[in-house]
This record gives structure tokens, C-alpha cells and sequence, in this order.
């Protein structure tokens, strides 16, 4: 993997993967998972409130 990423964060990670025990690349690559699923589940709700949306208006009592 190559990613770069500004002194100062490189330095926080690198103080908490020795605080954690764990490489860097292990706590990038477990962060980088965490943004994809919740991005994924964003996508989601985005997808299901579209196409549900005049039911869900309905339900408001917008209709």
C-alpha cells in the first residue's frame, strides 16, 4: 500500500499503533474498511429513501 498522508498524522498514527500494539498498516487498513462500510451503508439509506420517499411522505402526513 502506498499512502501518503501529512508528518503530523503519520506521527499520531504511528504513536497509536505502538500505544495499540498493532502496525499502522494494520490500523489504516482497519479505518480504511470502516469508511468503506459506512459509506456503503450511506448509499443504501440514500438508495431506500428515494425510492421509498412518497411513502415515507405519506407516512409524515406530507401528502
Amino acid at each position: 500500500m502506498d499512502l501518503r498522508m501529512p508528518d503530523e498524522l503519520q506521527e499520531a498514527l504511528k504513536q497509536r499503533a505502538e500505544e495499540e500494539r498493532r502496525s499502522m498498516h494494520a490500523i489504516a487498513i482497519r479505518a480504511v474498511e470502516r469508511y468503506l462500510a459506512e459509506e456503503a451503508d450511506r448509499a443504501t439509506v440514500r438508495r431506500l429513501g428515494a425510492k421509498y420517499a412518497d411513502l415515507l411522505r405519506a407516512l409524515r402526513g406530507d401528502l
